[in-house]
């Protein structure tokens, strides 16, 4: 049975991620899309754009799926626009190459990785360690727990 190549995102300045591929490697990190001096404002989803394409064509086949963070409530406006913006060039991203994609509420990933939909980052950190893998932020933790739930969606676990 081959797999399904799955990226899964936690959107955001610092962008958390995970990807599994045909062969079942997982790899994961986070980038920064966090705006340069002299750049203008439009130049981070740019750069956003560049780096997925990068994250396609480091896979053998392409992207199969692409599942993200789905934040209903964002604690600043500077923070929603990000997001907003993000969101806009993935899914536009995804429609021009044809990947399906599909966001996830927050508390679902929760629930799934910690068993509460209100845990802490903590919370998904450790849950994320105790399946083995060593993150450096809470973004990249959110990201894993995202891809777990894609893989047990499509009954890869």
């Amino acid at each position: 049975m081959t797999l399904k190549t799955i990226l899964a995102l936690d959107l955001g300045t610092t962008t958390g991620w995970a990807l599994r591929d045909q062969a079942a490697a997982i790899t994961h990190g986070f980038a920064s899309f966090k705006p340069q001096r002299f750049e203008g404002g439009g130049m981070r989803f740019l750069r956003f754009k560049r780096w997925l394409t990068e994250i396609k064509g480091t896979t053998d086949n392409g992207i199969d799926a692409v599942y993200f963070e789905e934040v209903r409530r964002h604690l600043g406006v500077d923070a929603a626009h990000v997001y907003g913006g993000l969101m806009a060039t993935l899914t536009a991203w995804c429609e021009h190459h044809q990947i399906p994609y599909e966001g996830v509420p927050v508390c679902t990933i929760k629930r799934h990785i910690s068993g509460k939909g209100n845990a802490s980052k903590d919370e998904v950190i450790r849950a994320v360690g105790e399946l083995g893998f060593h993150v450096s932020d809470d973004n990249e933790a959110d990201a894993i727990a995202l891809l777990h739930l894609a893989m047990q969606n499509h009954e890869e676990v």
